[in-house]
């Protein structure tokens, strides 16, 4: 199947694909004229590079966690023994990440908790337009 067929059967743009194969997480074989020539094996692996960037893994961690999954229907399940090690790495940074932001966010609430009521009104009012 060509670019496009894996766009529509992976909802996921064709750029999008383009970036992957540069990122060396997809390998498409090249066919007559230069075109992308994808197997039915690529809509699962794009299926798997979703659900990790939607679990907060960059590029770089995917391209060395992805061989070592394996997709049961329901979930990805490591099939590589130091895979764990470096899913651990990667949960205990997106929980940095997360704390990071919290904390961010509890030092606006305190901007915010401190503007006059005047001042709080005005912003109250302009939400409201």
């Amino acid at each position: 199947m060509r670019i496009g067929e894996l766009s529509r059967r992976t909802d996921v743009a064709v750029y999008l694909l383009r970036y992957y194969e540069e990122q060396g997480l997809l390998h498409p074989q090249r066919g007559a004229g230069g075109y992308r020539e994808y197997v039915e094996e690529d809509v699962a692996i794009v299926r798997r590079i979703r659900s990790l960037l939607a679990a907060g893994l960059g590029t770089s961690t995917i391209s060395t966690v992805l061989p070592c999954l394996r997709d049961t229907g329901d979930r990805l399940v490591p099939t590589c023994s130091d895979l764990l090690a470096d899913l651990h790495q990667e949960r205990d940074r997106i929980a940095q990440v997360i704390s990071d932001l919290q904390a961010s966010m509890n030092a606006l609430d305190d901007v915010i908790a401190a503007a006059p009521a005047d001042v709080t009104r005005r912003a109250l009012a302009s939400l409201d337009m």
